[in-house]
């Protein structure tokens, strides 16, 4: 374990408590918030309505059929955005190490914060008290000592839960605890670990790392180590108000999208926007963060990785980018894609040393040039262009 102490935020029910805030008609009452232009998928409901049965992701008659008092709300995302943005602005009160993981969640370091607040609990009870005077919601808050247990640890006791894991602890909370609630485990990935008869973190904590390896590639020590609450990954604010720089680019797909194949040419290209930029300031970075938006228009997520490498080439971004993708089963089909390269430095006048990247660099250069000079994408790659069959790939 690192010698840090991190806090994982998650606000309860976030689209219907700011929407029974809002209105105080709907307090108390079960509700359900759904898009509008005949999107009918209900985003997430009132913990009121969840008692009786009705789920995120229901078609609308089946949250009615679960409830027949349950009353249907259209969603607002400006006022949601706008909500998430000022309660992140109140996590910067505490520490400028502030992670937006979705519109509901953030990860917060609060490593040196502790020495001026006295306790991380004490910073949990401070951020409470003034998430619920300020916006009258509630929030559930994990603290532990990374960013994968701290997670875990804020859907422990919900709602307005307060969960602490503490070192000593780890290995007793892991044992029998499913691996699914590990952040990271999709339902696909659930259901090869439990083809490999692995069902809690526990057990997979004690696999063989080489079976892992086997079976999942460069992942499996990623996977054992998440089986044994290791996490080394740090908390990095991917824009905050001190002005941390980055380059980005995110799209509003025509029609929402779940072709895999689809998704990935879309993400070419943002790559290839993304990358043109960063050359074009003449910077390279290390995180790359990828943000995907379903269609329904509310629920969204947020990942990001850091490599060892600093990079600003478009087939490097991609890869990066569709690796984050990997990781996660999508649960609807996508409305919007965004990229984003961060943690940047300016980038050195300097030839790679091997001849295949310089390859590599003079023709990114080259298609540069010409997209300057007569317009962008005016070369492109061959995936790029329609009716190409394999899509998404260089």
């Amino acid at each position: 374990m690192t010698d840090r102490t991190v806090m994982h935020i998650d606000m309860n029910a976030f689209f219907a408590s700011v929407e029974q805030q809002a209105n105080p008609e709907l307090r108390g009452k079960p509700i359900a918030v759904v898009g509008g232009h005949g999107r009918t998928v209900i985003t997430t409901s009132s913990y009121e309505a969840r008692a009786k049965g009705v789920k995120t992701g229901m078609a609308i008659w089946e949250g009615k059929r679960a409830c027949p008092d349950l009353i249907f709300v259209v969603g607002h995302n400006k006022k949601y955005t706008h909500t998430s943005a000022k309660i992140n602005g109140i996590f910067r009160d505490y520490t400028p190490e502030v992670e937006a993981f979705s519109i509901d969640e953030s990860w917060l370091d609060i490593t040196h914060s502790l020495s001026i607040f006295s306790s991380a609990e004490n910073i949990a009870h401070l951020i409470k008290a003034r998430i619920r005077r300020q916006f009258g919601i509630t929030c559930s808050i994990g603290i532990a000592p990374n960013k994968l247990l701290a997670k875990l640890a804020s859907d422990m006791q919900k709602p307005d839960g307060l969960t602490i894991i503490v070192p000593e602890n780890v290995s007793r909370i892991l044992e029998r605890m499913p691996i699914k609630a590990l952040c990271g485990i999709g339902k696909k990935m659930e259901r090869h670990l439990n083809m490999m008869s692995i069902y809690t973190c526990g057990e997979l904590g004690r696999c063989d790392e080489a079976r892992l390896t086997r079976k999942f590639g460069i992942i499996g020590k990623r996977l054992k180590d998440m089986g044994q609450g290791i996490d080394n990954s740090p908390v990095i604010p991917f824009a905050d108000e001190g002005g941390v720089k980055s380059v980005g680019h995110s799209s509003t797909l025509e029609r929402d999208i779940d072709d895999p194949a689809e998704i990935q040419r879309f993400l070419l290209q943002l790559s290839e926007m993304v990358g043109s930029r960063a050359r074009r300031y003449n910077v390279s970075g290390k995180t790359i963060h990828l943000y995907v938006r379903y269609a329904d228009f509310f629920s969204s997520w947020g990942k990001q990785t850091t490599l060892k490498n600093y990079i600003n080439l478009s087939d490097d971004i991609y890869r990066t980018a569709l690796g984050i993708l990997n990781t996660v089963e999508l649960e609807q089909p996508v409305r919007l894609l965004g990229i984003s390269l961060s943690n940047l430095k300016h980038q050195a006048e300097q030839l790679p040393l091997f001849e295949d990247e310089r390859k590599k660099l003079f023709a990114t250069q080259a298609m540069d040039t010409i997209n300057d000079r007569f317009g962008k994408m005016s070369v492109t790659f061959g995936s790029l262009i329609p009716g190409k069959e394999k899509q998404g790939h260089m």
